[in-house]
């Protein structure tokens, strides 16, 4: 992968050049930090000329690794003000990467907004006037698209969320079968895309040149190993039968599971939600309804699902943990049905499910409709493709939500909605929520798995873990892997040097390949340091530090001064 396409969308003009040396060792999450804290003016408008939206390819994503599929979309966060970097499965991440594509650079806003597709395929790149896609749905547009383009090509769009520019809007990929909608969701990046003008690209790689691996042998063998060590891992087999609502039973019992707009952790209806009962209703009513699914094509895990109706026709697919906890016990609404409608109704109009359920918790608390009130909440999320006062505004994300309404109770850090870990009950993801570039995200360093090892109700650890943490998460986000593939890594670090050696050449040694990990959250914090949203301008809600979350009536006690300690916590090798 070698080549940076940079689009200008204001006078049209298309360049395409050769990566220099030193971004030929940028990938993924790494290169978009790079690019924007090199490009972007940090204090810029988020939806503004001076923004850039970025399409980047994980460093080993053109190699036949499991999970590689993976892209990463990024860009100054409309919600935080900060970098955001989302990745996402379906099939137009390989294919980019298979063009040969490190970065796909979104530059500058049109003088007047108009919908335009993106074309990219191995002999040309246009930018196309596409107004028969305005304000289509999700898989309106995919639809469209397919009868224009064909079957073979990789879809990324944006819903009519983010062609009004909603804060809460991400950005839609599909699989090669339109199956599986997937999102690079937090952060409000469809937003960004829609402020360009860009309703979709399209990603034709028939006729892509096969990459020249340094070491194919090694590299062969490496991914066979990993899939070995994936395959023992019993994490693999409960997440292929049961997908991330495996772990809803738990979250329940740690009392972390956010309940009626994060005023308990424990939900009464739990055993109606819980993994083991999503495969049940799945394998019950048949037809398109699976288990055991994939994102990204070549993925050994398979965590993903198709949640279907009575009838075995697909209302979602997939049903996760995170979209059911803030779309469900979050809204107080305990019927799978329900929350599926509710998730695919995010799909399709284009919104973060995480950010919106949060926001419709806060709007029930506020008494505009009640808790339960599935019928009620399908509403306002339509609302928001209709582009009605209360739609916006609720489109525009949990923060906005709470001001709006005057709530008390706003589950938010550093303008992004908490997801489904209330870190009163493990606050290792409250560190991590706090001093993460990435503001409340689960994905940048999630201490749930740690649950077993420290006590998550204790301070004790929890910066340490969330340093070790995010550090992983930002390699794996730079490699292009998928967050699932961590156990053979963790036990055999290696792993990383020989995938770097295969695909490039490259000796680095353990503490080189930390260092790409450190450099990302530098990167990162001295992008926000500079647009003046660093941790230290930013407090904890002051809810969770004063208010006793049920059933373990604990508040989140670690203090500002302990969290910032993070940055000068140094991680052994041998554990990283």
């Amino acid at each position: 992968m070698k080549w940076i396409i940079r689009v200008n969308m204001r006078n049209g003009k298309i360049d395409k050049y050769t990566a220099s040396e030193e971004e030929k060792h940028w990938g993924g999450r790494l290169l978009i930090a790079k690019l924007l804290l090199r490009e972007v003016p940090p204090t810029c408008e988020p939806l503004g000329r001076y923004n850039k939206l970025i399409f980047s390819s994980g460093l080993i994503a053109d190699t036949a690794i499991t999970t590689t599929g993976q892209i990463s979309i990024g860009g100054k966060s409309p919600l935080t003000g900060g970098v955001k970097e989302s990745n996402v499965g379906g099939s137009a991440g390989k294919k980019l990467a298979k063009l040969g594509i490190r970065a796909l650079v979104i530059e500058d806003t049109p003088k007047n907004l108009s919908t335009k597709v993106l074309v990219l395929a191995a002999n040309k790149i246009e930018l196309i006037n596409s107004p028969d896609l305005k304000g289509k749905m999700v898989d309106e547009t995919i639809d469209i698209i397919r009868k224009k383009f064909g079957l073979n090509v990789g879809i990324i769009c944006i819903g009519p969320a983010g062609e009004m520019k909603l804060y809460g809007s991400g950005i839609a990929v599909t699989d090669e079968k339109d199956i599986q909608i997937r999102y690079a969701a937090r952060g409000g990046l469809g937003a960004l895309m829609g402020s360009k003008g860009l309703k979709a690209v399209v990603i034709n790689d028939n006729g892509a040149k096969t990459p020249k691996y340094f070491d194919s042998e090694l590299l062969r063998k490496t991914g066979k190993e990993i899939v070995q060590y994936l395959k023992k891992d019993p994490k693999t087999e409960n997440r292929n039968m049961f997908g991330t609502p495996a772990i809803m039973e738990a979250a329940n019992e740690l009392g972390l599971l956010p309940t009626r707009n994060f005023s308990s952790g424990s939900f009464e209806d739990i055993q109606n939600i819980t993994g083991e009962k999503v495969r049940e209703v799945i394998l019950k009513r048949g037809g398109v309804g699976r288990t055991g699914h994939f994102c990204v094509k070549g993925c050994v895990i398979q965590c993903c699902n198709v949640f279907p109706d009575t009838e075995g026709k697909k209302i979602v697919a997939s049903i996760q943990y995170e979209n059911i906890a803030l779309l469900g016990p979050n809204c107080g609404i305990g019927n799978l049905d329900d929350i599926a409608e509710m998730n695919n109704l995010c799909n399709q109009v284009g919104v973060d499910a995480i950010e919106t359920g949060a926001a419709i918790g806060v709007l029930m608390e506020s008494g505009e409709i009640n808790f339960g009130d599935a019928e009620a909440a399908k509403d306002i999320i339509n609302q928001i493709g209709k582009g009605t006062h209360i739609g916006r505004i609720i489109g525009n994300g949990t923060k906005l939500t709470g001001q709006v309404f005057g709530a008390k109770r706003i589950p938010a850090i550093k303008g992004q909605a908490i997801p489904g870990y209330d870190p009163r009950a493990l606050k290792g993801n409250g560190v991590t929520y706090f001093t993460s570039p990435m503001g409340a995200d689960h994905t940048a360093g999630n201490t749930f798995g740690s649950a077993g090892k420290i006590n998550p109700l204790s301070g004790k650890g929890q910066i340490e873990d969330s340093k070790k943490l995010q550090l992983r998460v930002a390699l794996l986000d730079t490699l292009g892997l998928c967050l699932f593939v961590r156990p053979p890594f963790v036990k055999h670090p290696e792993f990383y040097k020989s995938l770097l050696k295969g695909r490039y050449g490259w000796k680095l040694e353990l503490k080189d390949i930390k260092n790409i990990a450190e450099d990302v959250l530098q990167t990162e914090r001295e992008f926000n340091k500079k647009a003046g949203v660093s941790e230290e301008f930013w407090s904890f809600p002051e809810f969770m530090r004063d208010e006793p979350l049920p059933p373990n009536d604990t508040v989140f006690d670690i203090s500002r001064e302990e969290m910032k300690r993070i940055w000068d916590v140094k991680i052994p090798i041998d554990e990283f």
